[in-house]
């Protein structure tokens, strides 16, 4: 992996080392901090640019372009507020997805079934293990966002997501979050419509480098994907694991998200 990886920068090939348990007490400390941890120039610039030569014909080619106009909740309605609630204003969302079974020998597989790398997420998360998924479609998935393009403002299913950029877009495409905007016993529909109206001043903006390992909690953070300007694609890697194994998606959720199912 040390063709793909600083391991010298970051030493997940030494787990509990005390160089290794630094790293792990940094993330630790991010993710209280901010709500996410990001490992810079994790992947090196060759391997990035082997990964997207492999990715890039398929993207083109074989990807699948999925369209989706939602509420910041991705349901259609929920218990106890008017279908006309501000919270549940509908805004647009466009991406392209590669799934794990279209790019098997592809670089972001090897990072994503490597049992150190996997170690070291655990570790940061304060998890006891995590597993990979099963769904051969899911585990791993990369998006493009071409001009004009964008995720829109949403919740994540997931308590964690773990995300490769692979390619930075000309403009836009920043990663725009609010932190903490609800809480498991708080929905703050109010807090919610507010953000919606782009009235919050509580709202932050990242810009990732190519290389950058993002690991972010976005439960309860409500964050989106700047629109994307010029011609060239904001390429990002999605890796999903679980604190159990033997996760997959239902048939109707791969027709849902793919347009196809394994």
């Amino acid at each position: 992996m040390r063709a793909i990886l600083d391991l010298d920068r970051y030493p997940l090939d030494r787990p509990g080392s005390p160089d290794w348990q630094a790293l792990v007490a940094r993330c630790r400390a991010d993710l209280k901090r901010d709500g996410m941890f990001n490992l810079e120039g994790l992947v090196k610039p060759e391997a990035i640019a082997k990964a997207i030569a492999e990715i890039m014909p398929v993207m083109d080619t074989l990807s699948f372009t999925h369209k989706r106009r939602h509420n910041i909740y991705f349901r259609k309605e929920i218990p106890g507020l008017a279908p006309d609630h501000p919270a549940l204003h509908l805004c647009d969302t466009v991406n392209h997805t590669v799934c794990a079974d279209q790019i098997m020998q592809a670089v972001p597989l090897w990072i994503y079934e490597w049992p150190p790398f996997i170690t070291l997420l655990a570790a940061a998360m304060e998890k006891d293990a995590l597993f990979p998924m099963r769904d051969a479609l899911a585990r791993v998935n990369v998006m493009a966002y071409r001009e004009g393009e964008t995720l829109n403002w949403h919740f994540d299913r997931s308590e964690f997501t773990t995300t490769l950029l692979l390619q930075a877009p000309e403009g836009g495409g920043e990663f725009i979050y609010r932190s903490d905007l609800r809480s498991d016993d708080d929905p703050n529909y109010d807090g919610v419509a507010k953000l919606l109206r782009g009235e919050d001043a509580e709202v932050k903006s990242l810009i990732l480098s190519a290389g950058t390992l993002n690991v972010f909690r976005g439960k309860n953070t409500a964050h989106k994907v700047g629109t994307v300007k010029g011609n060239r694609a904001r390429l990002i890697a999605v890796f999903s694991y679980f604190d159990r194994p033997g996760v997959t998606f239902s048939r109707e959720e791969q027709m849902g998200f793919y347009g196809r199912a394994a």
